[in-house]
């Protein structure tokens, strides 16, 4: 497995996920053998809490890597972050003393969190 940072369940779960599954995937294995990896290999992607949470997991409870995530995630759904809506964009105004770049700069980032945000959208909103 390539290195990704272990998720100790302080973070979105959904984001290990995707970070753990895009790892696994890009190390040129064969697709019948892509769930058996997932399933063999995720608890080596955990530690702290999350790590106990996996060991306390019954055994023969999980039969499939979509249905280990799917515990996964509820078990550290406090975790998740709240999704942003696409009008909190409109609240992302320049600060004092703030240069034009840095407002720009961080405007984008604000809206690379957001679902997708038609550019119209971001274009009122900038403005």
């Amino acid at each position: 497995m390539p290195d990704i940072p272990k998720y100790n369940g302080t973070t979105d779960p959904n984001e290990h996920v995707t970070s753990y599954t895009w790892a696994a995937k890009g190390n040129d294995l064969d697709d019948d053998e892509i769930e058996s990896v997932l399933l063999k290999k995720f608890g080596e992607s955990l530690s702290k809490g999350a790590m106990i949470w996996y060991h306390n997991l019954p055994p023969n409870s999980i039969d499939s890597f979509a249905m280990l995530v799917d515990a996964f995630v509820k078990a550290h759904a406090g975790a998740i972050k709240a999704e942003t809506r696409k009008s909190d964009l409109f609240k992302v105004k320049q600060r004092d003393n703030e240069m034009l770049r840095e407002f720009v700069s961080r405007f984008q980032i604000e809206r690379m969190d957001l679902p997708l945000v038609a550019d119209d959208w971001a274009i009122q909103a900038f403005t």
